[in-house]
C-alpha cells in the first residue's frame, strides 16, 4: 500500500524499489523472518537503499495499515547523478560551488542548510546514502521549499564525491575547528566544494585526509563550536563575499 509519504507492506516495497521509486529509507521490524522478508532485504542491499531495524511500535506509528514488518519513506525530491550535475555546472560557465554534507543527522539543520545553500547560489548538495537526515516534511518546511530548487545528489560515501570533485578540477575544503587556516584566508573564487560534518562527530577522519584544504571560523567566546547550519552559512557567505 502507499500514501503520499510512505509505502508499507513487503511486496509493495519490493515492487516500488524494482520500479525505480525514489525511496529515502526503509524501516524493518526487528527479529522478523520469512521468505518475502529476506527477499526485501536482498532487494534493498542490491539497490543500496538505506534501511534500519526498529521495534514494531515504531512501524505502527509510521503506518495506518498492515505494514507486515516494513515501512518505506518516499523521497519528495528526485536525486541527481553527481557526474551529470558536475559536468552540467562546468559546461554552464559558472564557477562551481558545491556543498558536501558528511552524515548530517538533524533534519532541521539539514533543511536550514539547504535554504542557505539555495540563497547563496550553491551549484548542488551531495549527501551520503546512509547515516544522514531523511528528506521529509520537516526538511521541506525548514528549507522553505528550497529542497525543490537546488540539485541534491546521493553517493555511497562522501569520499566518492571528494575524489570526483578533485578529478573534475574542483578544490575540496573541509570545515573543521582543527584547521590552522581561517576560512577568510582560503581562496573561494575558484571552483570549490565545502564539506560540513555531522553534529556530534564532525567530518570523518578518512574524509579529512582526502581533502585539499582545511578551514575554520574564529571562535571568540568560551563555547568551542557553532551549530553546523550557522557555521555553514558563514562559510557560504564568505564564498559569496569573495565572488561578488
Amino acid at each position: 500500500m502507499k500514501n503520499e509519504t510512505t509505502i508499507f507492506g513487503l511486496r509493495a516495497i519490493i515492487e516500488a524499489v524494482n520500479s525505480g521509486e525514489q525511496i529515502d529509507k526503509v524501516f524493518l521490524q526487528k527479529g522478523l523472518r520469512g521468505e518475502l522478508f529476506n527477499e526485501l532485504e536482498q532487494v534493498l542491499r542490491q539497490a543500496k537503499i538505506n534501511s534500519s531495524y526498529v521495534p514494531v511500535e515504531k512501524l505502527n506509528r509510521l503506518s495506518k495499515g498492515n505494514h507486515q514488518g516494513a515501512v518505506a519513506q518516499i523521497s519528495p525530491v528526485a536525486f541527481h547523478d553527481i557526474e551529470d550535475l558536475v559536468m552540467s555546472v562546468i559546461e554552464s560557465g559558472k564557477t562551481p560551488l558545491f556543498l558536501l554534507l558528511d552524515q548530517l543527522s538533524d533534519v532541521r539543520n539539514f533543511g536550514a542548510i539547504v535554504r542557505t545553500a539555495e540563497c547563496t547560489g550553491v551549484s548542488g548538495i551531495i549527501i551520503q546514502k546512509k547515516g544522514g537526515a531523511p528528506i521529509n516534511g520537516d526538511a521541506i518546511k525548514t528549507s522553505a521549499g528550497a529542497v525543490f530548487k537546488i540539485p541534491i545528489c546521493k553517493v555511497d560515501h562522501i569520499k566518492d564525491a571528494v575524489f570526483h570533485m578533485q578529478a573534475s578540477g574542483i578544490k575540496v575544503i573541509a570545515a573543521t575547528e582543527k584547521a590552522k587556516s581561517l576560512i577568510y584566508d582560503v581562496d573561494l573564487k575558484t571552483p570549490c566544494a565545502i564539506i560540513m560534518g555531522s553534529e556530534g562527530r564532525g567530518i570523518n577522519p578518512s574524509v579529512l585526509k582526502a581533502v585539499d584544504e582545511h578551514a575554520k571560523l574564529p571562535i571568540l567566546g568560551e563555547i568551542e563550536s557553532l551549530n553546523v547550519s550557522v557555521a555553514c552559512g558563514a562559510f557560504l557567505y564568505e564564498a559569496v563575499r569573495q565572488r561578488v
